[in-house]
């Protein structure tokens, strides 16, 4: 099926008639029944969802947080290049890939950290920014201290390794009349 965008006309300010087109984002869900959890078994209804581009995300992470929608593919036939969200996708799996870096570099530290099963509120798209860069920053910084570590170590091996040389021809030196 295909889907128009929908166009509102008007009345510029000099009379000519202009035309704004505006984007939609179209959504297949399965709607879950109001108190109901998403189980297979449970009675569900499957609907479309037209959001303008710009509101999208504020309206999926409010039915997200809800817990009463599945979302369903549209676009299961295309490749992952050719989706229209695509920049938006991998930007959230590089973030992904961070956090999932900085929690094993936290508990090989050593360091407590609390229960990461109680979700809050999906942060809104200017949020969402500040974290990738704060968090980007991080991993950035968090890579150059393993990187400096690893040839400190490297160092401190060598430098032992000349110690102990320096000692067994000190030692040889001693012993010779």
């Amino acid at each position: 099926m295909r889907h128009r965008s929908p166009q509102l006309s008007g009345r510029s300010m000099r009379g000519k008639k202009c035309r704004q087109v505006l984007s939609w984002v179209q959504f297949q869900a399965f709607v879950a029944f109001p108190m109901a959890l998403i189980f297979q078994s449970e009675e569900m209804c499957l609907v479309q969802l037209f959001f303008q581009a710009e509101s999208a995300y504020c309206c999926i992470s409010e039915l997200g947080e809800l817990g009463l929608v599945q979302f369903k593919d549209l676009n299961r036939g295309t490749t992952t290049f050719q989706r229209k969200f695509i920049k938006e996708v991998r930007r959230c799996e590089e973030m992904e890939r961070i956090f999932w870096f900085l929690e094993k570099e936290i508990t090989k530290a050593g360091i407590p950290m609390t229960d990461a099963s109680v979700l809050g509120e999906a942060p809104c798209a200017r949020e969402l920014l500040e974290l990738e860069s704060v968090i980007e920053k991080v991993d950035k910084d968090l890579t150059e201290i393993n990187s400096s570590h690893e040839a400190l170590k490297r160092n401190l091996m060598e430098l032992l390794e000349m110690k102990y040389l320096l000692q067994m021809i000190q030692d040889f030196f001693e012993e010779v009349p």
